[in-house]
C-alpha cells in the first residue's frame, strides 16, 4: 500500500514541464508517471496542478546551537528551513564551542538529533587543531569549513601557513574544504585607513571587491598545487566570478573537472548597496553587500554554470543586537526560511529558468557534498522524497511576522516570494497549510564520508549534554 500518492501535479523532466503522479513508499519515491493505478493508499495529496520539485539543500546555515541560542536553536532553525522548503542544512563550525573537536562534535550532534525537523550534516572548524582534523572526519562530519581567511563571527580565521598545512591535511583525508575568501591583511589596511567613516556603507569598503578577489585566486592557487577538493563560500564579486570562470573553463579545456564548486547567496544576488540606507546595520554581512555590477556578474554566473549552487548563509542575529552601530553590529543575516521562496520568485521573473534553479538548489549542492549517496537532491525513483509541492503564480510579500527563526526580522522584507503549500522530507508532510506538522528530532544524520564506527555512537549515548 503506498504510503502517499501525490496527483495532479506538474515535475520537471526532460528538459519540460509534464503533468504525472508519484507514489511514495516508505520515505523514497517508488514510482513516477501518469495515471498510475493504486488500491489504495494513507495519503492522498491533490496538487491542483501545482509543481512538485526537489526541496532544497542548504550547504551552508549558522544554527547557533551550542551556545547562542537567543538567536536561533536546532528546533527554530529547522522550522524556518521546512516552512521555506528546505529538507537538508549543513551547520558551520563557529558556535560556542566551536566544532573543532570531539567533545564539541558530539555535544552539536546530540542537540540537533534532539530538536531538528530536517536532515542534517555538521561541517568541523579548522583554527589551529591540525591534529584533530582526521578525527573529525571519522567521527561523520560533512566537510571542513567554512574555514576563515578573514576576521569573521567566532573569530576562527586562520593565516595562510595555517591554510596551506590544514589543506594538505584534508587532501590526505580525502576530504572537502569550504573557505570563506576574504583577505584579511588588506581588510585590516582598510580598517585603519578608514576608521573616520561613519556611514554604514563603510562596512563594504573595508572589505571591498579586490578583499574576495585577492583571497580566492589565493585560496585556488593552493586547491590546485595541493589537489584538494574545495568549495568556495558565498561569491559575491565581479572580479572573483571572472576568476572562478577562467579557472573553471582552465580545466575543461584539458578534459578535467574542476577541483571546487562556490555559491551565492540570495542576499548578495537580491540586495545591493542601494540597500544600505533602507537597512542600515542590520545590511551588515561577510563578505558585504556589493555594486550593481557584481550583481549582474552573480545572475550570469547563476546562469551560465559558472557558479554551481545557491546557499542561504543563514546567520540570524536579535533585532536589538543589530540595530546599533555598524562597527559593532554583528555580521549576518538570516535567509534559510527565504532561500527557496527568492529563487522561485526569480524563476516566475525570467531571471533564470526553472531547470537552473533545480540544479543550484538541489542537484548541485547534493552531488558537490557527497549526499547524492544519500539518496538526496532529486525528484527520481529510489532517491528520498524531500519534495516541495509550489504554485509558481502565486508570489506573496516576504513579511518576517510569518517566518520562524528567533531573528525576528529579515532583509528581505516587503520583497515577493514562492512559498511552498507543502515541505516533505523522506516522505513525511513536515510543512503543510502554513503550518509545522513534525516533531522535534525527526531529522537525520547525514553522516559524512568519513562515517562514525559504533564505536562512536556507543560513546555518544553514554555521554552527552543538553542544551536549551
Amino acid at each position: 500500500m503506498p504510503d502517499i500518492l501525490i496527483k495532479n501535479t506538474r515535475i520537471y523532466h526532460n528538459n519540460s514541464l509534464q503533468s504525472a503522479e508519484i507514489i511514495i513508499e516508505d520515505g523514497k519515491v517508488t514510482r513516477i508517471g501518469k495515471d498510475l493505478r493504486v488500491s489504495s493508499s494513507d495519503m492522498i495529496i491533490d496538487a491542483g496542478d501545482a509543481l512538485t520539485l526537489p526541496a532544497g539543500i542548504d550547504v551552508h546555515v549558522h544554527f547557533r546551537e551550542p551556545g547562542m541560542t537567543s538567536k536561533e536553536n536546532w528546533y527554530t532553525g529547522s522550522c524556518a528551513a521546512a516552512a521555506g522548503g528546505v529538507t537538508t542544512v549543513i551547520d558551520q563550525p563557529n558556535t560556542v564551542p566551536p566544532t573543532t573537536d570531539r567533545r564539541a562534535f558530539e555535544q552539536k550532534l546530540k542537540l540537533a538529533r534532539g530538536k531538528s525537523i530536517v536532515d542534517f550534516g555538521i561541517n568541523g572548524g579548522v583554527t589551529g587543531n591540525i591534529e584533530k582534523l582526521e578525527e573529525l572526519w571519522k567521527l561523520g562530519i560533512t566537510a571542513f569549513g567554512e574555514i576563515f581567511m578573514a576576521e569573521s563571527t567566532g573569530g576562527l580565521n586562520i593565516n595562510e601557513e595555517t591554510l596551506e598545512e590544514s589543506l594538505a591535511e584534508i587532501k590526505r583525508l580525502g576530504a572537502l574544504a569550504t573557505i570563506h575568501a576574504e583577505d584579511e591583511k588588506m581588510r585590516l589596511e582598510l580598517e585603519g585607513l578608514l576608521k573616520g567613516d561613519i556611514s554604514y556603507e563603510y562596512h563594504s569598503r573595508v572589505r571591498p571587491n579586490a578583499c574576495e578577489a585577492i583571497a580566492v585566486q589565493k585560496a585556488l592557487e593552493l586547491v590546485s598545487k595541493l589537489k584538494v577538493r574545495a568549495h568556495l563560500c558565498h561569491m559575491s564579486t565581479l572580479e572573483a566570478t571572472g576568476i572562478i570562470r577562467k579557472e573553471k573553463y582552465l580545466a575543461r579545456r584539458e578534459n578535467k573537472e574542476p577541483l571546487f564548486t562556490c555559491e551565492v547567496t540570495p542576499h548578495h544576488l537580491f540586495l545591493s548597496t542601494r540597500d544600505w540606507e533602507r537597512l542600515r546595520s542590520f545590511g551588515k554581512m561577510n563578505p558585504p553587500l556589493r555594486g550593481s555590477n557584481s550583481i549582474k556578474a552573480l545572475v550570469n554566473g547563476i546562469n551560465d554554470g559558472t557558479i554551481d549552487m545557491v546557499a542561504s548563509d543563514h546567520a540570524p542575529h536579535l533585532e536589538s543586537e543589530k540595530d546599533v552601530d555598524i562597527r559593532v553590529a554583528p555580521s549576518g543575516v538570516p535567509g534559510v526560511e527565504t532561500l527557496m521562496p527568492l529563487m522561485l520568485a526569480a524563476v516566475r521573473k525570467n531571471i533564470l529558468p526553472l531547470s537552473r534553479m533545480i540544479m543550484l538548489t538541489s542537484w548541485n549542492p547534493a552531488k558537490a557534498f557527497g549526499l547524492d549517496r544519500k539518496s538526496k537532491g532529486r525528484l527520481e525513483v529510489g532517491f528520498d522524497a524531500d519534495l516541495i509541492i509550489v504554485n509558481p503564480r502565486e508570489l506573496r510579500p516576504i513579511k518576517a511576522e510569518f517566518l520562524h527563526s528567533k531573528a525576528g526580522w529579515t532583509p528581505f522584507e516587503g520583497m515577493e516570494g514562492v512559498f511552498p503549500e507543502y515541505t516533505l522530507s523522506r516522505g513525511e508532510v513536515i510543512w503543510i497549510e502554513e503550518s509545522i506538522n513534525a516533531k522535534p528530532g525527526r531529522g537525520n544524520f547525514l553522516e559524512g564520508r568519513g562515517e562514525r564506527s559504533e564505536e562512536d555512537e556507543e560513546d555518544l549515548e553514554e555521554t552527552g549534554e543538553t542544551q536549551d
